[in-house]
């Protein structure tokens, strides 16, 4: 089996521009934030490429401040979330502000990681700032080498720092030549007592996890290997992701990372739903994050023995497709964990869904029917000019993402974005995958991927 994508973690204390260099290095167009006050903020996960090597990148988040966390050492969920990076990450980014300086937070976190098993990188951000000069001095004394000064805003020096990066990742073992080779990664996700621990016992034919009437009894994601028709598969069970509001600290805090992080090393999700509850936001949020990662995802309708007499699943169906309007291409799948109806099924689809999240599509092909898009629909002008096709490739699988070389990225309207990707799916498929479309100029040339914000996906 093949190694992972290498994971560089970013570490630091708050506001020392984290999130703006994960948005720099992955691309993404908007800080993914969710903040709950006093608690550890979600950590996000993206892919960055640079040159020929692709990467996972994880922005370990943090607290605002001492003042948001009253009652409580702030240096102990700082701490916390470094141990989590150093648990999966082969390299660390530890960013500092250059412009204010190193502080006594900064300092704990250094003695940290020196005594840690990592090779880490000293990141100075906001280095293009009138005070940054006075403090460069200062950053030597972490014993962390010599600091690599960037502007994650701007831009200025990140090319340096990601060179620098892929200098020091494990050497690539060949995985993403030999992905076919590869078991299926299925990640059940869903709200606490949805069904999940009983949906992954049906699935193995064993009582591997933790059942209970109380919702979110199953602590931690347990990878489990299995097979079907031959077929090799490692199932996820997660922990239930809480509404924000009522996450508790300690165990539950972490099952949500652990869900998210389920979800990140997943190739196809299933988000179970009940029945006997309506779709509720917290489902969509979970199904936003599966869009924003690129998976594979399946609405799976648990306990379809305990639906009110009467219900008719295609009506079912067509109220869960008006719920989920931003991800039409998830199929509606119905399932009994208790009577096992519809498990083999279900499983029969996961692969399905895996082999179209690596499907390729001629260049020739995909431009045809591209170009016939644009005459058929063209696009409005904005003043005097329109937006024009150059050509379009497809770039990547898991997820396929398609390039399109046009005249001017800022002619595009989000809605034209949408024709275009339905007219993709009308044409090849790719039903249960999320898919990527990338916009760049004429003439443009390898820049980081973007990759954690998904087409259509609620804001």
């Amino acid at each position: 089996m093949s190694a992972p994508p290498p994971l560089v973690a970013i570490v630091g204390r708050p506001n020392v521009g984290k999130s703006a260099l994960f948005n720099r290095m992955t691309g993404s167009r908007r800080a993914l934030v969710e903040r709950l006050a006093g608690t550890t903020r979600d950590r996000q996960y993206g892919w960055c490429r640079w040159g020929r090597r692709r990467f996972r990148v994880v922005d370990t988040g943090g607290l605002e401040g001492p003042d948001d966390f009253p009652g409580a050492p702030f240096a102990d969920p700082i701490r916390e979330q470094v141990e989590l990076a150093l648990d999966e990450a082969d390299l660390l980014l530890f960013v500092v502000d250059a412009a204010t300086g190193v502080n006594a937070s900064d300092e704990a976190l250094a003695d940290q990681l020196r005594r840690a098993d990592r090779e880490v990188l000293l990141v100075a951000n906001k280095a293009d700032r009138r005070e940054a000069s006075a403090n460069v001095h200062e950053l030597h004394a972490l014993g962390l080498g010599e600091p690599i000064l960037i502007s994650a805003y701007h831009g200025q020096g990140t090319g340096d720092l990601l060179d620098e990066i892929v200098e020091r990742l494990p050497e690539p073992d060949g995985s993403e030549e030999s992905e076919r080779t590869q078991p299926v990664r299925i990640a059940i996700v869903g709200r606490p007592n949805v069904g999940k621990s009983s949906l992954a016992n049906a699935i193995l034919g064993e009582e591997r996890t933790i059942v209970s009437d109380l919702p979110g009894t199953t602590r931690d994601a347990i990878d489990s290997p299995f097979g079907f028709e031959g077929q090799d598969m490692v199932l996820v069970d997660t922990a239930g992701i809480r509404r924000r509001g009522k996450i508790g600290r300690g165990v539950e805090r972490h099952s949500v990372q652990q869900a998210e992080r389920a979800i990140a090393r997943a190739d196809v999700v299933f988000l179970l739903i009940e029945p006997s509850e309506p779709t509720a936001a917290q489902d969509m949020h979970i199904a936003s994050r599966v869009v924003e990662f690129g998976k594979g995802m399946v609405l799976v309708v648990n306990k379809w023995d305990l639906a009110e007499p009467g219900t008719e699943r295609g009506a079912f169906a067509r109220n869960i497709d008006s719920r989920y309007r931003f991800a039409p291409w998830a199929p509606v799948h119905f399932t009994s964990a208790i009577t096992g109806e519809g498990i083999p099924d279900l499983l029969q689809l996961a692969v399905h869904v895996d082999e179209v999240r690596r499907r390729r599509v001629q260049t020739s092909e995909l431009n045809r029917v591209l170009q016939r898009a644009f005459v058929t629909h063209p696009p409005r002008s904005v003043g005097r000019r329109r937006l024009k096709l150059l050509y379009v490739t497809q770039a990547e699988v898991q997820p396929p993402t398609f390039v399109f070389f046009v005249n001017d990225p800022e002619l595009l309207h989000f809605a034209y974005r949408r024709y275009l990707e339905n007219r993709i799916r009308d044409a090849f498929g790719f039903e249960g995958a999320a898919i990527r479309l990338r916009f760049r100029p004429r003439g443009a040339t390898d820049e980081p991927v973007e990759e954690t914000e998904g087409v259509g996906a609620p804001a």
